[in-house]
């Protein structure tokens, strides 16, 4: 048996711009992706902490340091530049689950710039 446990997290990243007309996604500065382990093209589920909205997409990669937080597609009518978000990522383990589990969380200012990284 396999749980799917929390494997990372940016945590109250700001949006900083959407855009209708495109395939779907987030894009994300790269350096976050990288400093939470999450990879491009990752399935990642996003929560807008504003209106409760869940949703789940894939991760593009944006240009490092830059701070894009940027919804495409579909996603883009679940969030509004300047709304704050969680992006999570998770993973299946197996059982018996470790004893101890510690997901990455990256804390972000408000230009998305890394404030607090906990491992």
């Amino acid at each position: 048996m396999y749980r799917k446990l929390l494997k990372s997290k940016i945590h109250r990243a700001v949006v900083t711009g959407t855009e209708l007309d495109y395939e779907g996604s987030i894009t994300v500065d790269s350096n976050l992706l990288k400093q939470a382990g999450i990879k491009e093209f990752e399935f990642v589920q996003v929560v807008n902490v504003a209106t409760g909205a869940r949703f789940e997409t894939y991760t593009l990669a944006g240009e490092p340091d830059s701070g894009i937080i940027e919804l495409n597609g579909a996603a883009a009518r679940l969030c509004y530049q300047g709304d704050r978000i969680i992006i999570m990522s998770h993973v299946l383990v197996s059982e018996p689950l470790p004893e101890i589990w510690h997901p990455t969380i990256v804390l972000v200012n408000d230009q998305n710039q890394v404030k607090e990284k906990q491992c």
